[in-house]
């Protein structure tokens, strides 16, 4: 009899921890502001390149939306991946920031080297660290 009492005591405190330890609500993310409606950057779209020989130049477009992104941009950072051609194919890749371009040029140009992909993308950034969602990744072969 008084085994069982220990048992079920003991089978008691076991459940009563894994209810807590199970019922937690998430890893949580760093603090983020309060997004008000329209008060954020829109994010720049239509990225173009052009590949002359190692040169790319890259265009995009931004446009303020009065309705969901009001704030106007004070410029735009370009961030780029860069891997080999024998590098695995769905192998995660680390997007740096290459540069930066302040408004209304919506132009970034740099050199490339031989035998590698270059992923790129934008981002638009206004005052007080106020940061864009991302344009569209693009793929550059050379």
């Amino acid at each position: 009899m008084r085994y069982k009492k220990i048992l079920l005591l003991a089978l008691l405190a076991l459940s009563i921890n894994l209810f807590f330890i199970f019922s937690g609500c998430g890893k949580k993310g760093p603090p983020l502001p309060p997004k008000i409606k329209g008060w954020m950057i829109a994010a720049p779209f239509d990225l173009k390149h052009t590949l002359d020989q190692d040169i790319i130049t890259l265009s995009w477009n931004h446009e303020i939306d009065k309705e969901t992104a009001v704030i106007k941009p004070e410029g735009f950072e370009i961030h780029m991946a860069k891997k080999t051609y024998e590098e695995c194919a769905g192998c995660p890749f680390k997007f740096n920031k290459i540069g930066s371009v302040s408004m209304p040029a919506m132009e970034f140009v740099f050199k490339v080297q031989k035998g590698f992909k270059y992923y790129l993308r934008i981002q638009a950034a206004g005052e007080d660290n106020t940061k864009s969602e991302y344009s569209k990744t693009i793929q550059i072969e050379n």
